[in-house]
């Protein structure tokens, strides 16, 4: 899935070898006068990230099922999406933040002091969010996902090289890129840990409910980085602070075989034509009575076209 200017472009490779290319029209609220707001856009980028994961994930999972039930095309209403958003936010907050909160708190009533505790805090969050993509970097789907999580970024690398989007090409890049989402999510625990060092532990409601309202902030300081990093990425302090979100993409990225790189041809190459006004959007209904949406069936010598 790559993101364009007002839509997302997301190819699929279909089980019998056909690769599918949707686009998934961005939330208007996310895209218009707010993104120019430093710290409000890192706070629009995040639900916007989560919004389209998930609907790419819906169309990619029909796709995957589409020789089986031909006829059928599910796609998730706006209550059911709101609602896996909603449900998505607090399992975050949650575990990454009020989990380490409780626990660094029996730390502290065990006698050690504000800093102690803070750092135990900390530890915990950082330790529960790499855990946890390790832990699902073990299941096989998931390893999958994290080769087409590689291919993505190789791609988007031979597009700021100004390379060609050939297999041979797109192969020579590393599949660890430093404006990655994982990188914000890292980013965003890191930043939490130095912040709420300055925050007063007591009384512990203030803790809880600064841990609470504080990750909008958290989040908004995290992109601006990320964003000033992806600039600035020759800055050897920059490099430095970047270093451990490039490490983490060890873990949420993989080495992608051929196929994969395809895939991801396929989706900046649409994604980049639908920007240029040279490809039709999937959704756009009103145009394809009139132009037909083909799916794509990828030659062998890997000639990709849009």
């Amino acid at each position: 899935m790559i993101r364009g200017r007002t839509r997302a472009a997301l190819a699929v490779r279909r089980p019998d070898g056909i690769i599918v290319r949707r686009s998934i029209p961005l939330e208007s609220w996310a895209n218009s006068s707010l993104r120019g707001i430093v710290m409000l856009r890192g706070v629009l980028v995040l639900l916007e990230t989560l919004l389209v994961g998930m609907k790419s994930l819906t169309i990619s999972a029909n796709e995957a099922a589409a020789d089986e039930n031909p006829e059928e095309d599910q796609q998730l209403s706006s209550v059911a999406m709101a609602t896996l958003l909603t449900v998505s936010l607090v399992l975050g907050v949650v575990i990454f933040f009020l989990i380490p909160v409780f626990v660094s708190r029996l730390i502290e009533n065990a006698g050690a002091n504000n800093f102690i505790a803070n750092m135990v805090e900390g530890g915990i969050r950082l330790g529960l969010f790499i855990i946890y993509v390790w832990v699902i970097g073990k299941m096989n789907d998931i390893k999958r996902v994290f080769g087409y999580h590689g291919a993505e970024h190789m791609v988007v690398h031979a597009h700021e090289a100004q390379e060609p989007f050939t297999v041979e090409s797109v192969r020579r890049f590393p599949p660890a890129h430093p404006r990655c989402g994982t990188s914000f999510l890292m980013t965003v625990v890191l930043v939490s840990i130095i912040m709420f060092m300055f925050f007063p532990r007591d009384p512990f409601w203030f803790l809880v409910v600064s841990r609470i309202v504080l990750v909008p902030i958290i989040a908004g300081i995290s992109y601006e980085f990320i964003r000033f990093a992806g600039t600035h990425q020759n800055n050897i302090w920059i490099r430095m602070f970047n270093s451990p979100n490039i490490l983490l993409q060890d873990l949420t990225t993989r080495q992608p075989d051929e196929g994969m790189i395809e895939v991801a041809i396929t989706a900046i190459e649409y994604a980049i034509a639908m920007d240029d006004g040279l490809a039709v959007p999937s959704d756009d209904k009103s145009q394809l009575s009139s132009e037909p949406f083909e799916p794509l069936r990828v030659a062998s010598e890997s000639t990709i076209e849009t």
